[in-house]
């Protein structure tokens, strides 16, 4: 079993940038795909972006690609999520995910974390 703790969220404004990180513990994290969410208030979650196990590939929700970046470091059990441009219609709380599948669909991830906070000001 993988447990998920997000870190790095907080309060900035429009056109920061922001480095989100997901720690894992469990000796099976490279073995898992790794997601990011986000759900605003009052709205449904979304996906934002994924990495394969080995992090060869990545792939990202319409509204943040070209402006996120996720990868991963499995020597410290590690995925970050860098959000640079960020704008106001990113706050929400940002969680991430593991599956066990390669390249899961979102309804494929078995382990969630408590999620981080993130506002941007305009």
């Amino acid at each position: 079993q993988v447990q998920l703790v997000e870190s790095g969220g907080g309060l900035v404004q429009a056109g920061d940038s922001l480095r989100l990180s997901c720690a894992a513990s469990g000796r099976t994290f490279s073995r898992h795909a790794v997601g990011w969410f986000r759900q605003a208030p009052g709205k449904e979650r979304e996906f934002v972006a994924a990495v394969t196990p080995s992090g060869s590939f990545t792939w990202y929700g319409r509204s943040v690609e070209g402006r996120f970046t996720i990868s991963r470091d499995n020597a410290k059990n590690t995925v970050y999520l860098q959000m640079n441009s960020l704008k106001p219609e990113d706050t929400a709380v940002y969680y991430c995910a593991g599956s066990t599948a390669n390249l899961p669909n979102p309804d494929q991830y078995a382990y969630w974390g408590q999620g981080t906070q993130v506002t941007v000001s305009s």
